[in-house]
């Protein structure tokens, strides 16, 4: 009841926050851009909890487990992948006032090859973003509230709901604040949870640092081994790719960096939060060692599964009940500053690409209860296939389909040819399949298996597919975007 109760009172304080943010007179140039009126810092605190979804408060801790800190390597590409964004991507999107990010394409390579970076944000997006949102109601709801009698359904349709009540006016200025209240709540269960862990195992604050810096979970370079998957080089450049497509490529990400006053406020707002993730992760690996230290000293056999290691010890009142309590709040404030501002992103992205009705207001509140419907249907369908290789495939399908963005973007910035737009749907759909067949002839013949490379290779097959398109246009559809590369240059 305790922990029902925490929920209930975690939720009246966003819907306060929506209160106060979102006013009557708000409209869709509220919903979609905050009125441009966002300080950048609280853009960028709030970024890194929106960054962080459920998933990975409770997997990575986990991952320790598997593949010690090497996870560090991919946050310090983070790093160089925001400065992309900061001083190639931002000025672009700010010099054209975009709203949403796939707008450029429309004039730099044609129509279809716009409502084609749309349509694969949407799927993406929905789909990833659903399954992220399934997983975690299925923690919660194993762990927690399934003790205290809440159908799955409920707890599905529950949430959803309260997350459409509190963005339905405000939009992604409601979220800007949101966002740093949950960002603060998710920090803030973190450090008490390590806190805790570190009295259970009877250590103060500073043998606590020393036990994990001498533990053989925390190596965090792997040097020695090209092919690893772990290799220190694959894991800087594919971190860095990884941050330029799914924040700087992504409008769920994006659309609160385009709130910022001036193109100057929204640079330090990115680069803050970029290099806040590399002490932000440490602490999640860091409770992830210590964790694995008190099963170690307790006779306490580790899970199969990385993802179960926190949940283990947080959500089954072994470290008593006020963890418990802990472990809702950094759930639930990971995932719901993840989730409400995906909703909001994809009503945005139907609304203003594939209607291209930015000023409808009726229609933007009838898309955002659309997309929450749609929300939740996807997430019950999950639990209706109850298969985790499923999942696993829905994962994977997701991680593909980012490649096309990444190619479509880099050569419409890094070239000034003209593309056959009317093939671009199909070189889209060709290259993330074209890269499944690379991938499992690679791992048949030489036993190698693709990382987060894969992004990279996908993202080159569709600059190929592209440029070699450029030879049968005829140019007709360059015309806008010649005036247009010329003036962002």
């Amino acid at each position: 009841m305790l922990i029902l109760l925490t929920i209930i009172l975690y939720f009246a304080a966003l819907m306060g926050f929506s209160r106060l943010t979102a006013r009557r007179d708000a409209n869709n140039e509220t919903f979609f851009r905050a009125n441009r009126r966002s300080p950048w810092y609280m853009v960028a605190f709030g970024m890194v909890g929106a960054s962080i979804s459920g998933i990975t408060f409770v997997s990575v801790p986990g991952m320790t487990m598997r593949i010690d800190m090497t996870y560090i390597q991919t946050c310090i590409g983070f790093i160089l992948g925001y400065f992309v964004i900061a001083f190639v991507l931002l000025p672009v999107y700010y010099r054209l006032n975009l709203t949403t990010i796939y707008t450029y394409l429309q004039g730099r390579l044609g129509e279809r090859s716009y409502k084609t970076g749309a349509w694969f944000f949407l799927v993406s997006k929905m789909t990833g973003a659903a399954v992220r949102f399934y997983v975690v109601c299925i923690i919660l709801q194993r762990f927690v509230l399934d003790a205290v009698g809440v159908p799955f359904v409920v707890t599905v349709v529950g949430m959803t709901l309260l997350i459409w009540l509190y963005t339905r006016r405000g939009g992604i200025k409601t979220l800007v604040w949101t966002d740093s209240f949950q960002t603060t709540c998710m920090f803030a269960a973190l450090i008490l949870i390590i806190y805790n862990v570190v009295g259970q195992l009877g250590m103060s604050v500073p043998e606590a640092v020393r036990a994990i810096a001498a533990d053989t979970h925390s190596r965090m370079f792997v040097m020695d081994d090209f092919f690893s998957t772990q290799n220190f080089w694959k894991q800087l450049f594919s971190g860095a790719f990884i941050a330029i497509v799914m924040t700087g490529l992504d409008q769920d990400m994006m659309q609160k960096n385009l709130t910022c006053r001036t193109l100057r406020e929204a640079q330090k707002d990115v680069c803050t939060y970029g290099f806040a993730f590399v002490p932000a992760n440490l602490l999640f690996m860091s409770l992830g060692v210590l964790l694995m230290m008190l099963a170690q000293r307790d006779g306490i056999a580790l899970p199969t599964s990385g993802d179960e290691l926190l949940p283990m010890f947080a959500a089954t009142g072994r470290l008593g009940s006020i963890v418990t309590v802990l472990f809702t709040i950094g759930v639930v404030a990971a995932s719901f500053s993840s989730a409400d501002s995906a909703l909001t992103a994809l009503t945005t992205s139907y609304c203003v690409d594939i209607r291209e009705r930015p000023a409808d207001e009726r229609l933007r509140r009838r898309a955002h209860i659309g997309v929450a419907v749609v929300f939740v249907a996807f997430i019950l369908l999950f639990r209706m296939l109850n298969s985790t290789s499923v999942i696993d495939a829905i994962y994977v399908m997701c991680s593909y389909t980012y490649g096309p963005l990444l190619g479509l973007f880099a050569f419409g910035l890094t070239t000034r040819r003209p593309v056959a737009d009317c093939l671009v749907p199909y070189i889209a759909i060709a290259s993330p399949l074209l890269c499944f067949a690379i991938d499992m002839a690679a791992q048949s013949l030489w036993g190698y298996k693709f990382g987060y490379e894969l992004l990279m290779l996908n993202g080159m097959l569709t600059f190929a597919g592209l440029w070699m398109s450029g030879w049968a246009s005829d140019g007709k559809d360059y015309n806008v975007a010649q005036n247009m590369i010329d003036n962002v240059k």
